[in-house]
């Protein structure tokens, strides 16, 4: 399939995994993961209407960035490393991997020079996987107090990728506990605003995460393609 197709046929899935759960179909956005393809290819897919763009790493984005600019909402979806923060507060709209302290520290004292906010989602490894990033559940609502503090970074949401499962339906818990992480920061006010979003959900398993409440799915290979 080309481009304009894999595009029709995601957000059919979309809209079906919303109906299935009594969802609006407007409470779930795509990002589009570029991180594997051309700058040629990132462009038809913002042509197509796409804005929102995920990357993660900042020498790979850069040709995109400056080509791209203004027309794009970034995402920096990857772990990122306390000597990088440099290059990515002031570019990408929303980092999806805060997930220790010390980068907390660093993006916080990166944003206050340039005098603005910087909204981040917190990376928890629902799964316990050694290979993937990310606070452990019980870690998360400590984090919460120390990071509300940091009068520089805006918590917009939560993120965890979930371990890849030839039967999707497998992938389930992980997106629920997210959810339900959410759902009691919330209630319990930890933060003085309520966290909306819920970044979770791949080319493999966005239907089930759509289900359980994601409202940011991240799609490479089954959107863009591959080159």
């Amino acid at each position: 399939m080309n481009l304009q197709e894999r595009a029709g046929e995601v957000r059919s899935r979309i809209a079906e995994a919303c109906k299935r759960s009594g969802r609006d179909r407007d409470s779930v956005e795509i990002i589009a993961v570029t991180k594997y393809v051309s700058l040629e290819t990132a462009r038809d897919v913002v042509d197509l209407g796409y804005n929102k763009i995920g990357e993660n790493r900042w020498q790979d984005v850069k040709p995109k960035w400056e080509a791209l600019g203004s027309r794009v909402e970034w995402h920096f979806i990857g772990h990122l490393q306390t000597n990088k923060v440099k290059d990515v507060i002031g570019k990408f709209s929303y980092i999806h991997s805060l997930d220790r302290l010390s980068l907390a520290k660093e993006i916080n004292k990166r944003a206050e020079a340039l005098g603005t906010a910087v909204h981040c989602l917190i990376q928890l490894n629902i799964s316990g996987e050694e290979s993937k990033y990310g606070l452990e559940p019980e870690q998360f609502f400590p984090f919460v107090e120390q990071v509300r503090n940091f009068p520089y970074i805006r918590i917009a949401g939560l993120m965890t990728m979930a371990p890849y499962e030839s039967e999707p339906e497998q992938t389930r818990p992980i997106f629920r506990a997210l959810r339900q992480l959410r759902d009691e920061c919330n209630k319990r006010a930890l933060l003085d605003y309520e966290i909306h979003h819920l970044s979770m959900g791949m080319s493999n398993d966005f239907e089930v995460a759509v289900e359980e409440g994601a409202t940011w799915v991240r799609l490479g290979s089954i959107l863009v393609g591959k080159e």
